[in-house]
């Protein structure tokens, strides 16, 4: 008579093949999930600070974005009233970070009191400076404005005219644009620096 194989032995074989079945299925999770991309925005060309942003600027691509899903705009998303809240180099995926909403800015044109450098231009991360109006001169000179974006400047360099000057279109966050205006209404001297060229 044959003898009975013990009922341990058949539940190493199970397990056995269990083991197997699990460690295909986790590599086969680990390669699909390798395999899965996602279109993302990359910017076609620098992406200035203060830009608002089009379809024109940037391209799609596909990326497997990983544990870094959710920290880049995705193709999905609209572009339409968003602006660039730094400079985004060409190339670069587009980091949900450094868009927002193009509502929370606005523009403000000031006259420049000081000489704007000629590296001044749009898209530049630029202080603006105030000197408040007293009875007779400007009071000590303060920062107004720690990071303010230009949209445009305006050089009027008339031969006829006494003196040049050159008005700065910036982009401002709302938050500031009481403080500007005011500044503006009480003939301050506003200059507009280069940031890091002046302290």
């Amino acid at each position: 008579m044959a003898k009975r194989r013990a009922f341990w032995a058949d539940a190493r074989f199970f397990i056995g093949v269990g083991l197997i079945v699990v460690s295909v299925v986790g590599v086969w999770a680990v390669v699909t999930g390798a395999r899965q991309t996602v279109p993302v925005f990359v910017a076609a060309d620098t992406i200035v600070s203060g830009q608002p942003l089009d379809s024109g600027d940037v391209t799609v691509v596909e990326a497997n974005l990983g544990t870094a899903d959710g920290r880049y705009v995705t193709a999905e998303e609209r572009l339409d009233g968003l602006i660039a809240q730094r400079t985004i180099g060409a190339g670069e995926l587009l980091p949900a970070a450094a868009v927002g909403d193009a509502t929370d800015t606005t523009t403000v044109v000031v006259d420049s009191a000081a000489e704007v450098p000629s590296r001044v231009e749009p898209g530049a991360l630029v202080e603006l400076w105030a000197a408040p109006a007293m009875e007779s001169g400007f009071d000590a000179p303060r920062i107004l404005v720690p990071d303010a974006v230009v949209g445009e400047v305006v050089r009027d360099d008339a031969v006829m005219s006494a003196s040049s000057r050159t008005s700065v279109e910036l982009v401002l966050h709302r938050a500031v644009v009481a403080d500007v205006l005011e500044a503006i209404s009480s003939g301050d001297a506003l200059s507009v620096v280069p940031v890091g060229s002046a302290g």
